[in-house]
């Protein structure tokens, strides 16, 4: 059995106050929202990707992350953010993306659920019926969560990222059960991409386990190889994930000349974590190699299952280039609910601080 892990488990407490999250899932994928965040990653004149540099950095942000995603307060696929301030005025806020492994540059489902909370919780004053603009700095750049209330209730949010292209086609990769070949594509953050097939497998609960294990296989192979280095900014290279798809049935015409595609896809991320939802930058990785192939046009709705029978809509919200590359710049639509609000303590005396992974 794989022995539990954490990253500061020797170590005495590196804070004793409590944490205050609030809790949301998108998709059913868990989203814990740290309004107040460690010092570290709060001080002036920092963009959020260079916070994100110094939470990496600091022995304070990582302890306080291991605490809120390992056991007995957490698990292996917990996620969450730490709200921090936005690169300027033109956003409402900053976010800090964190996993049971560390810092991820983007996250479409967080910010789904941040949208919905900031218009939930007054942070962004929202009409009763209407849509409003949540502008979000992240450390791939500047989203937006565009939040439609109903009735004064939060009906849905759609994830505006930043623009997603191809980065390579083709790519072939060793493993355990035979070599494979991978598209990655960029969606803040760069993923390689399969059918399912390929191995064999089907996208469905049963079938997680092998899938981890490939997708961990395929994404330490190309990180290796330097597969996936981003053209001008080495803070985004490296593959973040390991997208597996497959298709639901035919595409569907509709009758103005537009189709509706319908693929499942299950992703793994980080090292070894599943992501319950569609994954909204996956899901934008995705797009961008849809359209790419003319897979999918402008105008056209891609529905984006997940494992568990969640469901994300995307489309293309317009063309455009990235770093000299065609790229689509997609529009992610989903809903995120919360669950709960916490208050974590931290008794100096417990062995067991922060926490610990247990798979």
């Amino acid at each position: 059995m794989e022995q539990p892990t954490a990253t500061a488990q020797t170590r005495g407490p590196l804070r004793t106050e409590p944490v205050e999250t609030v809790e949301w899932h998108t998709g059913g994928e868990p989203f814990r929202i740290v309004p107040q965040a460690p010092p570290a990653v709060t001080q002036p004149g920092l963009t959020v990707a260079e916070r994100r540099t110094a939470a990496m950095a600091s022995d304070e942000v990582q302890w306080t992350r291991a605490l809120l995603c390992g056991e007995p307060r957490g698990h292996a696929d917990m996620y969450g953010a730490f709200l921090v301030p936005p690169d300027d005025a033109g956003a409402h806020l900053g976010a800090l993306f964190w996993h049971k492994d560390g810092f991820s540059t983007a996250c479409g489902h967080g910010t789904i659920a941040l949208g919905a909370w900031a218009v939930a919780s007054g942070l962004v004053p929202a009409s009763a019926d209407g849509t409003t603009d949540v502008v979000i700095d992240v450390p791939s750049g500047r989203v937006t969560a565009c939040v439609r209330t109903v009735g004064g209730r939060v009906a849905d949010v759609t994830f505006i990222n930043v623009p997603g292209y191809v980065h390579a086609r083709g790519v072939e990769v060793p493993t355990s059960r035979g070599t494979v070949a991978v598209d990655i594509a960029f969606g803040g953050a760069m993923y390689a991409v399969l059918p399912a097939a390929r191995f064999g497998l089907r996208v469905r609960p049963e079938d997680v386990p092998v899938l981890v294990a490939a997708g961990r296989e395929i994404r330490d192979a190309l990180n290796a190889a330097g597969s996936a280095g981003h053209p001008e900014d080495p803070r985004l290279s490296g593959v973040y994930g390991t997208v597996f798809t497959e298709e639901a049935g035919p595409p569907a015409h509709r009758p103005d000349g537009t189709r509706r595609l319908h693929h499942r896809n299950v992703t793994v991320f980080a090292d070894g974590q599943v992501d319950r939802s569609p994954c909204g930058s996956g899901t934008a990785a995705r797009v961008a190699l849809l359209a790419d192939a003319r897979e999918l046009r402008p105008g056209d709705e891609l529905l984006h299952e997940s494992v568990v029978g969640s469901v994300f809509h995307a489309r293309i919200a317009r063309l455009t280039t990235a770093h000299g590359l065609p790229a689509a710049v997609p529009a992610v639509t989903g809903t995120a609910y919360a669950t709960g609000t916490c208050r974590f303590t931290v008794d100096p005396d417990d062995t067991l601080l922060p926490g610990f992974v247990l798979r």
